[in-house]
């Protein structure tokens, strides 16, 4: 669905294709998370988690599995999308440590930039494949950090991966 989705580029600039895709997604919006900025390369992706009823947890703060479902595939996707159709991008692991009690708002920003980018270009060309470390934040409205974590993400040519899974399955 989301690749044929993806199609509509031709006619929808993509960064509004992400926003709306993202925000209309049951998965999405089951975590409560909404995508509220992406830039039109999208490099940049901004993402608010309102509390509510539907996230709050029993001592009336925001439930941690909301806070980490509303982060959890942005960065992913969002480098799918950047890369393109000649690599793999899979999420491996995700740690998040919950600092601070959530009581209101709260507010993460994902970002590449274009050094990045190109090191993971050469990483991937050099070896075929790299795991990719992301840094997460979740702050409240005033700045101060509710959560912060790390993702991993795994990173190779499509061609090197598709090679790799046939010697692993013969």
């Amino acid at each position: 669905m989301y690749r044929t989705i993806a199609k509509l580029q031709r006619v929808i600039p993509r960064a509004t294709l992400f926003k709306v895709g993202f925000n209309l997604s049951p998965m999405y919006r089951r975590s409560t998370g909404r995508v509220r900025y992406v830039s039109p390369d999208l490099r940049t992706v901004r993402i608010e988690i309102p509390l509510s009823w539907r996230n709050a947890n029993y001592v009336g703060t925001m439930f941690g599995g909301s806070m980490l479902s509303a982060t959890d595939p942005v960065l992913m996707v969002q480098l799918i999308n950047i890369l393109g159709s000649d690599y793999v991008v899979w999420d491996q692991s995700v740690e998040m440590r919950f600092r601070r009690p959530a009581k209101g708002r709260l507010f993460s920003t994902f970002e590449y930039g274009e050094e990045e980018l190109e090191e993971i270009r050469a990483s991937v060309r050099e070896t075929g494949e790299m795991e990719l470390v992301k840094s997460i934040e979740l702050r409240d409205r005033s700045g101060e950090l509710i959560a912060s974590g790390s993702k991993v993400l795994y990173v190779a040519d499509k061609e090197f991966r598709r090679q790799k899974v046939r010697e692993k399955n013969s």
